[in-house]
């Protein structure tokens, strides 16, 4: 009837034997038996579909950061020297002596100004940036992912020669490949004494690369910084000095010493004040979505009160028996407890295997709806990307999981606490 050990003056250890036997019991009673197998199911695919969906959205945003992050930042730079420390050659001493900080991998002077290219199949605008053949070279995006051709002739010859590095869909655009002539036309190249004069120049294509962002892929063009300095009319100046540090998330302490380092007519300024209100709209948005998603897998759980409410009032007589039997307002609370409880843990659980396998093979996942669909689901022309990027951040993973088990065992505590406190003489008065 009752297990051994069940209630023997009220010293039955918690979360007994007894105990976890009664709350499964219960949880698995069919419909028939009083019980509430089929909303305890709802409940549970409720708060699993909740916490995968969680865990998916936010790994999938931290993925977007971190590549748009590092593509951005990899491409760009990190912190930036401006002013008049650029003029001849107090600003290579400048950039020498930025080099010797601790933490600072790159100072490259560049020039970038816009220019109109042309092709044979295409006369599109284009982004031209001006840089030195070594800090190209140590521009790892960069190098690192050259498409056709190579770097070899670039920075050769008279005023840096004649080679440019350019954007592989902008190649594909303006119709020109590796060899091939670009005519390019800065809109104020040339010096008169009435003005800056547009100036036309063929260049010839040294290589194309692909940073897998179409912002930069259909807009760059690397030029030699002499020749961009002639081409543009900059003379003998850049327009700032891009540094790289060992790790961007610190480059606002490391402006103090880059600005003493360059000197006191210099400008400093770090990646997070030139783009400061994309990154601000990210870091909302993020939180946003975070508080949105916590408050659906808030509302699944909140499944479990409905149930544990209809098991508590089918098993009145079953409560009152063993009230009488000699069991405690504890025990009774820690079996609905755990009825409801259990709920939450395994949705909890599957939900956590369920996200952590989708973002594990998403990029498996994305190639089989495209090849259904015959759509690209994340194109590049809109999403910067050209595949849904996940980034698992285990912290994160572990609030999740807590926040899904607190939301669960609090739901499960008023109807378990009810259960315990009901009157086992009213509850056999009418059976």
């Amino acid at each position: 009837m009752s297990q051994p050990g069940a209630v023997i003056g009220g010293r039955a250890p918690p979360f007994g034997l007894w105990e976890r036997m009664l709350a499964g019991r219960y949880l698995r009673a069919k419909r028939s038996q009083g019980g509430v197998a089929l909303i305890s199911l709802i409940s549970f695919v409720g708060i699993m579909v909740a916490v995968a969906t969680l865990i998916i959205v936010m790994s999938v945003m931290n993925g977007f950061r971190t590549e748009l992050l590092s593509r951005i930042l990899g491409f760009q730079g990190h912190v930036f020297v401006t002013g008049g420390v650029l003029d001849g050659s107090e600003r290579d001493a400048a950039a020498a002596r930025i080099l010797k900080i601790p933490s600072v991998l790159q100072a490259a002077p560049i020039v970038e100004a816009q220019a109109i290219a042309i092709g044979p199949s295409q006369i599109t605008g284009a982004i031209v940036r001006g840089i030195g053949a070594g800090d190209l070279r140590a521009t790892p995006l960069v190098s690192g992912n050259i498409k056709h051709g190579n770097l070899r002739g670039f920075g050769a010859g008279d005023y840096g020669g004649d080679v440019v590095v350019v954007g592989e869909r902008l190649a594909q655009q303006l119709g020109v490949g590796v060899g091939d002539t670009l005519i390019l036309i800065s809109p104020s190249g040339g010096s008169t004494a009435f003005g800056g004069t547009p100036l036309q120049k063929p260049y010839t294509v040294g290589a194309t690369f692909s940073v897998g962002m179409s912002q930069y892929d259909q807009a760059y063009i690397y030029m030699a910084l002499p020749q961009a300095q002639l081409f543009f009319g900059r003379e003998d100046t850049a327009d700032a000095i891009e540094v790289r540090v060992a790790d961007p998330d610190h480059a606002e302490r490391m402006k103090a010493p880059i600005a003493r380092a360059a000197g006191p007519a210099a400008v400093v300024s770090d990646w997070t004040q030139r783009d400061s209100s994309f990154w601000g709209a990210l870091k909302v948005e993020r939180a946003v979505m975070r508080l949105i998603l916590m408050l659906v897998v808030a509302i699944a759980a909140l499944n479990i009160i409905s149930g544990l409410i209809m098991l508590v009032k089918n098993k009145g007589r079953d409560i009152a028996i063993l009230r009488t039997m000699g069991a405690g307002q504890g025990s009774i609370l820690r079996i609905f407890f755990m009825a409801g409880a259990s709920v939450g843990v395994l949705g909890t659980a599957a939900g956590l295997a369920v996200g952590i396998l989708f973002c594990t093979y998403i990029d498996q996942i994305q190639d089989v709806v495209e090849y259904v669909t015959g759509q690209a689901v994340f194109s590049s022309d809109v999403y910067y990307l050209s595949h849904v990027p996940a980034k698992t951040d285990w912290a994160e993973v572990a609030l999740i999981v807590f926040w899904s088990l607190a939301v669960s065992f609090l739901a499960t505590l008023p109807p378990a606490w009810r259960a315990s406190r009901l009157d086992p003489v009213e509850a056999l008065r009418y059976e």
